[in-house]
């Protein structure tokens, strides 16, 4: 996918964050949107926005965790826009708690979104990505989704689970000939709220967790959104977002294993 003139783009978790700015960005770029989120005054919100910089953009209200419900938001997308050309799996949530700390509800409600979302998104929309002539697969997995943190047990467990499903997906389309590129997408900390929005596990102060990711979050969701359709556009199995994502990368192609003993260092360092 070259270009995004008149292609029809759905996106998820479009309420606010990396979701939204991918909207804008698309619809600057002359995309048809079909938005959708749990919250649909915050989706219509951004639809609104993508208007005003000339775009058609219509929002709808979707749990990716209701399969039924997501197959049903694909056909009310084909009826309204066509076959949709680009779908963007997004909507995501965290939780900081280590495998001791975690509940059974927590665990499920993080693999129900972050997991059960995309699984139920790509396999809703497939066929019209496929049937589109030009289409495009981008899950969006985590710098999580390449090495493994302490107190992320849950969260990687999902965000490792989509890059494998993902690029299972890539090699299928490949090999059936089918003209659609499929990405995963490796955000590293991004200034957004999703931080704000997370569980915490035992006696975590999710307010103070969630200002210190503030802190240490250096990409701008703008700055996110502009890479992610630069990966896109050039067909990127792997789409890296941010000097952070970039370093975590490296690690386990550079060490091995041995990338844990590195992270469990500074973990401890920052416990103490």
């Amino acid at each position: 996918m070259k270009n995004f003139q008149d292609k029809v783009a759905v996106i998820t978790g479009a309420g606010a964050g990396i979701g939204r700015a991918l909207a804008l960005e698309l619809a600057r770029n002359g995309a048809r949107l079909a938005l959708s989120g749990r919250d649909l005054t915050n989706v219509s919100e951004t639809a609104a926005l993508c208007e005003k910089e000339g775009a058609t953009a219509r929002a709808f209200r979707l749990d990716v965790t209701d399969r039924a419900a997501f197959y049903a938001h694909a056909e009310e997308v084909r009826a309204a826009f066509g076959p949709a050309n680009l779908l963007v799996n997004n909507a995501g949530v965290s939780l900081t708690a280590t495998v001791e700390e975690l509940t059974w509800e927590d665990f499920e409600w993080i693999v129900n979104i972050n997991f059960w979302g995309v699984m139920h998104g790509t396999k809703a929309f497939l066929p019209q990505v496929i049937a589109s002539g030009d289409g495009h697969i981008a899950n969006v997995s985590s710098m999580f989704g390449l090495a493994a943190c302490p107190s992320q047990g849950a969260y990687n467990a999902t965000k490792f689970g989509i890059r494998g499903f993902t690029d299972a997906l890539r090699q299928e389309m490949r090999i059936a000939g089918h003209p659609v590129g499929v990405s995963s997408v490796h955000p590293g900390m991004v200034k957004t709220e999703i931080a704000w929005k997370a569980r915490a596990g035992g006696e975590r102060d999710r307010d103070a967790l969630a200002a210190n990711f503030d802190r240490l979050a250096k990409t701008t969701a703008e700055d996110a959104a502009k890479i992610i359709l630069r990966g896109i556009r050039k067909d990127k199995a792997k789409i890296l977002v941010g000097a952070d994502a970039r370093v975590i990368d490296l690690l386990p192609r550079l060490f091995g294993s041995g990338y844990q003993r590195i992270i469990t260092a500074q973990m401890k360092n920052e416990v103490n």
